[in-house]
């Protein structure tokens, strides 16, 4: 078999079986860890997992080329992120990831006009297909689990409290969210904090539910929502926010991310800035993922993200670093998702739920094996435009969650 080698060079913990296309048996690792059976039913993938596995291993199985005999999808990609540094060391794959880095910058080309198309790959699937995994707020990104026994509703909850916390929020103030998702953020500091919040998103989808949860909330005269590139916005706000948004900025598009920022910020005002990070130097997004998922994506190294802000001239007065949290959250996602497989299928198809399982399990095991984290950063224009202590963040939160406790 074609891809003998690679596998044999792969697998250095637990272990796996391959029944290749002519049926043949062979087995790779020294066991003692985790151990799943796959068959191939294409000779072609041979050769196509040989000359890039991050590739087509996610095509064969949203194709049904690759088939899991024992174990589950979970379990193999697993054993595959486990087992990843010694793949990276083979040759071909350091060319590929060479040029992969070389080549972010194309990549992540987002002009106003490609950024539209971007996120309407995403973003504008059917609103159904979100209802059947997210939370009922429909919080697309980290939440924040508090205690192991947290609900998704009550982690995504605490990710709102802990944000607004950071944002130092006081009634009457002028908030803009960029990347608003389908408003849940905006109508939370509105309603937590009595601010008036301006929200932009590139989804059509996005933008036509925020509206009407806004009208329906009666909260549309202080949270209005555009369709709108966060290039194209104007005014001065006392606090910005964006989350899950930064990931499609584009790592030639920093500096001109901040400075927009920079000029969109009150003298006095602060942002946060919560997005999926790396906790290494600068690579290249997983080309499956690029390809089918988050076309234009990439997840910063912070060392990325600091040399723009430095560049731009913002003062970083907080960062903090969430690791396991979005595996918790992504567990979730996929066990809804598995409870609702049978209606998504009938919105798409069998390969579509094929390949958001490979998706929702490829990035929880990228948070739990690989280099995933999420970071949250505190920017201002002055040193003194926060308190010199973080206590203010813990007493907001405590605040924020006692007046929930008496809402309910």
């Amino acid at each position: 078999m074609l891809v003998s080698h690679l596998f044999r060079i792969l697998i250095k913990e637990g272990r796996l079986d391959v029944i290749d296309a002519k049926g043949r048996r062979h087995s790779f690792g020294p066991g003692g860890g985790p151990a799943v059976t796959v068959r191939f039913h294409d000779r072609a993938l041979h050769r196509k997992l040989l000359t890039n596995p991050k590739l087509y291993l996610g095509e064969a199985y949203m194709d049904g080329s690759l088939t899991i005999e024992e174990g589950t999808l979970y379990e193999l990609l697993d054993l595959v992120t486990r087992n990843l540094a010694s793949v990276e060391r083979h040759p071909l794959q350091a060319v590929q990831e060479f040029f992969g880095r070389a080549l972010r910058f194309i990549h992540t080309h987002n002009p106003v006009e490609r950024a539209q198309r971007n996120v309407a790959h995403h973003y504008d699937l059917s609103g159904a297909l979100y209802d059947l995994f997210l939370d009922v707020d429909r919080q697309y990104s980290c939440a924040y689990f508090a205690t192991d026994n947290d609900t998704l509703e009550l982690a995504q909850l605490n990710k709102k409290r802990h944000i607004a916390s950071k944002l130092l929020l006081e009634p009457g103030q002028r908030v803009l969210d960029i990347g608003c998702g389908w408003g849940g953020l905006a109508l939370f500091l509105a309603q937590a904090a009595k601010v008036d919040v301006t929200g932009i998103t590139l989804s059509q989808e996005q933008h036509k539910v925020s509206e009407n949860r806004a009208r329906e909330a009666g909260l549309a005269d202080r949270v209005r929502f555009h369709l709108l590139d966060y290039r194209l916005q104007q005014g001065r706000f006392d606090r910005i926010v964006s989350v899950g948004m930064f990931e499609h900025v584009g790592a030639k598009h920093y500096r001109e991310f901040f400075r927009k920022a920079k000029d969109l910020l009150a003298d006095d005002g602060v942002m946060l800035l919560h997005s999926i990070g790396r906790m290494e130097p600068p690579g290249a997004t997983n080309p499956w993922l690029r390809k089918y998922i988050f076309p234009g994506g990439y997840t910063p190294a912070l060392s990325e993200v600091m040399a723009a802000v430095e560049d731009i001239g913002l003062w970083v007065t907080d960062v903090e670093i969430l690791r396991l949290h979005y595996a918790k959250t992504l567990r979730e996602w996929h066990r809804r998702f598995q409870a609702n497989r049978d209606r998504i299928r009938q919105l798409y198809d069998e390969r579509f739920c094929r390949m958001w399982e490979f998706y929702l399990l490829g990035c929880e095991v990228a948070f739990r094996n690989l280099n995933q984290m999420v970071f949250q950063v505190q920017l201002s224009k002055r040193p003194d435009a926060v308190p010199l202590t973080r206590d203010y963040m813990t007493e907001d939160e405590r605040r924020l969650s006692h007046r929930s406790t008496a809402a309910a």
